[in-house]
């Protein structure tokens, strides 16, 4: 038989997102020999007169839904384990002790393979940023996060570290006129990207009212710690990118799929807390089966959040780098807040979630900022199978921003940016350096998971004035 899709059903009158799961799950199963026409035939006779469909064992489930007397089993309940499975923590002295129960309730979860713990981790919502969950053939929504795909991209330019100096006032020009941040509006010129061509946008009916959206905010950051920041990048010898050991010019951001990624994250998370009933303090855990229609939905609708996150980076280096005359010799990017399909050492295949990490198979780059006055390191993953094949995707906050609020003024924060020689375009005191973690101890902690292979610091910042 044709698989039924959402759309077939809501054609026919089956615009409830539980009743459709409903039809999908019990025609896959039990109606495997009807072709696609028999099937929408027999679900539009039942639609039409639930009452004589009642009686069959195969269609009651679906009759009763329509009609609303038998809730049938439309959501399942499960409990947890009693024991979590094995999460190797890393630099857990420095990690508070919140986030380390976080990741402990979802080491616990009944799908739950591995786990995994970064020297970056806070608490966060789902997962702990710096939170690596390994499931068994489901996916959880929330556990990704709703910046879905953020990512850091880095341009190593083809000019010495002294451009900056000797072009500070074109490249602060560059920054207001050809970055945007926030939430409201977006550049000035309309921003073009095959991205925006994606057939996605149109199969999946959620996503066409976003697509507007989608298109305003391309090439745009959003708030808090997103930036676009040039800087100089000093590689080691012997680099894996094969490039001269000295200092360059470089542009480096870090931003997300903006309004798109959020929504799509608040859609997928109702769907699965609907279907899949955890305990109440466990409940934003829930998950889909990635062979559900809407696991499937899910995985094509954060797929295109994280190749839109993707296509805005793109989109804010080729801008700058144009209007500056800079061409890039290298492009390093890794993205976190997302969901792989993997395999662990025994073989075993897993969803791997990384929520505030980044990926760090055997030879794979990435990048892990420090704050606004720190070094961000190129860095080159060894494959650790304990830490799941990851990083972190930063230093980490060691304040919330309302005690980064609390505790830093604006001319204390003008001082740490002079001392280090760094301009601030924008930017808040939440995002004030001492908000956050020593890079230093941050990578020291993960020397098993990544090789050192250049460090890069910031000099002329742009970030979103609240």
């Amino acid at each position: 038989m044709g698989s039924l899709r959402t759309k077939d059903l809501s054609k026919i009158g089956y615009h409830n997102d539980q009743l459709r799961s409903l039809v999908i799950g019990i025609t896959s199963k039990n109606f495997k020999h009807h072709s696609k026409q028999q099937l929408l035939e027999l679900l539009m006779e039942i639609k039409n007169d639930p009452e004589a469909f009642l009686d069959n064992e195969l269609t009651s489930k679906i009759a009763g839904k329509i009609i609303g007397k038998v809730e049938g089993p439309s959501f399942k309940t499960y409990e947890l384990r009693n024991e979590p499975v094995f999460c190797k923590t890393y630099g857990g002295k420095g990690i508070e002790q919140s986030a380390k129960k976080q990741m402990e309730l979802a080491s616990l979860l009944p799908v739950s393979v591995r786990a995994a713990l970064m020297p970056d981790a806070h608490m966060g919502f789902g997962l702990p940023i710096g939170g690596v969950l390994a499931t068994d053939n489901v996916v959880i929504p929330y556990a990704v996060g709703m910046d879905i795909g953020c990512r850091m991209a880095l341009s190593i330019v083809d000019e010495s570290d002294s451009f900056i100096k000797r072009f500070e006032y074109q490249i602060k020009q560059a920054l207001k006129n050809h970055t945007h941040f926030g939430m409201e509006g977006g550049l000035d010129i309309r921003q073009e990207h095959e991205i925006l061509d994606s057939p996605v946008f149109n199969e999946i009916p959620f996503l066409k009212p976003l697509r507007g959206k989608a298109v305003r905010q391309l090439g745009t950051s959003g708030n808090g710690n997103h930036f676009v920041e040039f800087g100089e990048i000093e590689l080691l010898a012997n680099n894996t990118l094969g490039l001269p050991a000295k200092k360059y010019t470089a542009l480096l951001t870090h931003s997300g799929s903006r309004g798109l990624g959020a929504a799509i994250a608040k859609q997928y998370t109702k769907i699965a807390m609907d279907s899949c009933k955890l305990p109440r303090h466990a409940q934003q855990l829930a998950w889909l089966d990635i062979n559900s229609e809407a696991g499937q939905e899910y995985w094509l609708t954060m797929t295109l959040a994280g190749d839109y996150a993707k296509a805005c980076h793109d989109r804010i280096h080729t801008n700058l780098l144009r209007v500056l005359g800079l061409k890039a010799l290298c492009v390093v990017e890794n993205h976190h807040n997302f969901a792989w399909k993997d395999k662990l050492v025994d073989g075993k295949e897993v969803i791997i979630h990384r929520k505030g990490a980044t990926p760090a198979h055997e030879g794979e780059l990435g990048i892990i900022p420090g704050s606004m006055t720190t070094p961000a390191y190129l860095v080159s993953g060894k494959g650790n199978n304990d830490a799941l094949y990851s990083a972190s995707h930063g230093a980490g906050r060691a304040m919330s921003r309302q005690k980064a609020k609390d505790n830093m003024t604006v001319s204390g924060m003008k001082k740490l940016l002079a001392n280090a020689g760094v301009t601030l375009i924008g930017g808040t005191v939440e995002e004030n350096p001492l908000a956050y973690k020593d890079i230093e101890t941050v990578i020291a902690a993960q020397h098993d998971l990544v090789d050192i292979q250049g460090r890069f610091y910031p000099r002329i910042v742009r970030m979103n004035k609240e």
